[in-house]
């Protein structure tokens, strides 16, 4: 598995979104005894800190160790640095596996066989991650030809299923047909730019280029944003039963 965020875990907790509440809700409400979560890649564990009150235990993984330092902590998460795809739980242990925004970046295969080991029978796995962010129509321009034209040839291969909206990931589960959901912020520029920084493509490209392509476009994007501007990512969703 490839680590591509080890390097700004401070900047990943800042600046990536938030998981929302109605997401959390929906979760909750699929699983019948909340007992016991995984959260797989879990980087500083948002989505673990965010279903944390409503489980008696919660186990959050990754494998870089420095995100896992950045993590928010609560009294009944523990935090481990071990691959998705090789674990130490015991089997038929947990009622829901969580994977938010890293499943791309998985052995597809070892991952999927660790899952049906410690998923109970009827418990449920929920892959979530979120699209490209949307503004307004002139904020977009310069986003999308960034993305695609400035950036575009440093994104890893694995980027594709987050494109295809994870629709073309295997998924050797009973599926469940999940509402669409958003996440929305009202961003300052400041905050739209941190995030941007926080792609791996910009990493790889600052790595190969010597200096910070956000910084060409942040003029452009300061004409176009005013105080404050809308945002929103489109949430993914799989979501199958064991």
């Amino acid at each position: 598995m490839k680590d591509n965020f080890s390097h700004s875990p401070k900047d990943y907790s800042q600046y990536r979104p938030k998981y929302p509440q109605e997401l959390i809700e929906y979760l909750i409400q699929l699983v019948n005894n909340t007992g016991k979560l995984w959260d797989c890649g879990t980087g500083n564990g948002q989505l673990a800190a965010a279903l944390a009150p409503y489980f008696e235990r919660v186990e959050a993984t990754d494998i870089s160790r420095q995100q896992i330092a950045e993590a928010k902590q609560k009294e009944n998460i523990n935090y481990t640095a071990v691959p998705a795809e090789r674990t130490n739980f015991p089997g038929s242990f947990f009622n829901l596996v969580t994977v938010a925004q890293a499943v791309h970046w998985f052995e597809f295969q070892d991952f999927y066989r660790e899952v049906k080991r410690v998923l109970k029978p009827g418990g449920v796995i929920c892959i979530t991650g979120y699209g490209l962010i949307r503004a307004n129509s002139q904020i977009n321009e310069i986003v999308d030809d960034f993305y695609k034209n400035t950036v575009g040839p440093y994104w890893d291969v694995e980027r594709k299923y987050l494109e295809q909206e994870y629709k073309t990931i295997p998924f050797p589960f009973e599926e469940i047909n999940a509402p669409q959901f958003f996440i929305r912020y009202a961003w300052t520029l400041e905050q739209l730019l941190g995030y941007l920084r926080t792609w791996s493509a910009v990493s790889h490209f600052q790595r190969a280029n010597h200096y910070d392509p956000v910084e060409k476009i942040a003029g452009p994007l300061r004409e176009s944003f005013g105080e404050k501007a809308e945002v929103s990512f489109p949430l993914l969703l799989r979501v199958g039963r064991n």
